[in-house]
Order: C-alpha cells, then sequence, then structure tokens
C-alpha cells in the first residue's frame, strides 16, 4: 500500500509578510481533497477541503465575492 503524502506549495502571489498558507493539490484526483495548512505552523493542524469546496472559494476569491 502507497500513503500519499500531500505536496505543499506557497503561491507566488504570498509576499506579505508571511501571512501564508500553502496548499497540496496533488490529493485532489486519488482522494477528492485540497489540504490547507498555515505556513507558520508546518507540523500544527491541515484542513482539509473537498476539492469542489476548495474550487468554489478560489472562484469566489478571483470573482471578488465577500
Amino acid at each position: 500500500m502507497t500513503i500519499e503524502t500531500p505536496h505543499w506549495f506557497t503561491s507566488s502571489y504570498s509576499n506579505n509578510g508571511g501571512a501564508c498558507v500553502q496548499v497540496a493539490v496533488n490529493l485532489t484526483a486519488t482522494r477528492g481533497i485540497v489540504p490547507v495548512r498555515d505556513t507558520k505552523s508546518p507540523d500544527g493542524p491541515t484542513l482539509n477541503f473537498l476539492t469542489g469546496a476548495f474550487t468554489s472559494f478560489v472562484t469566489g476569491i478571483k470573482e471578488g465575492a465577500s
């Protein structure tokens, strides 16, 4: 059995003094989730969003939803 681990990345837009999040999109196809964590606390908790929910969130941000 292969255990998949998140491949974390930080957006190139995240140059705001450390208030960033990291996401791992490599688990969307196999697990249907997008893990998210705080860059300041990489060993801290991880939020796992369903792929559709994360996509809706990002789309809303791009469209200026509040």
